[in-house]
């Protein structure tokens, strides 16, 4: 009898836990399907990275969310085409971002450093962009990317 009575006091907490339980394990952690090779070109020398695509509605708006790391020389590219004005934000992102932002010449127009993580502020491109390169903060600086400086992927012209 007693036994009923703490379980029936317990019954909503227990419910409650449960299901932050499952909603923690249900959220998505989607990885791309495949990973490239993508190259930026800067003053200092070339610098090779290994991107996720990210090209589905569902990739593009989930990207690297609910991810806890990113290793150095890792990163996602977000596939824009066409060319348009694209904005950004880290809601659900635990690691901070350089967000690179692409024309369709390849060309860097903005680079958003050290982003804040589960941040819903609004970064935008301020410019048509047709991808987004997203690394650990501190790349752009570490390798000295800077606005201008050209990204070789078969995504942009030229390459």
């Amino acid at each position: 009898m007693i036994f009923v009575s703490v379980v029936e006091r317990l019954r909503p907490v227990l419910l409650a836990s449960l299901a932050l339980m499952f909603a923690v394990l249900a959220a998505p952690v989607a990885q791309a399907a495949s990973f490239q090779p993508l190259e930026i070109v800067t003053k200092s020398g070339v610098h090779v990275f290994s991107v996720e695509m990210a090209t589905t509605e569902q990739e593009k708006e989930t990207g690297l969310m609910y991810r806890k790391e990113l290793a150095d020389g890792k990163g996602m590219l977000f596939d824009f085409s066409p060319e348009q004005e694209v904005s950004m934000w880290m809601k659900n992102t635990y690691v901070s971002l350089d967000m690179i932002f692409i024309g369709a010449d390849g060309r860097i127009l903005r680079i958003a450093e050290s982003t804040e993580p589960l941040s819903t502020k609004i970064i935008p491109s301020r410019g048509l962009a047709k991808g987004v390169l997203e690394v650990v903060a501190g790349t752009a600086q570490k390798y000295g990317i800077q606005p201008g400086d050209r990204v070789a992927h078969p995504l942009f012209k030229g390459r």
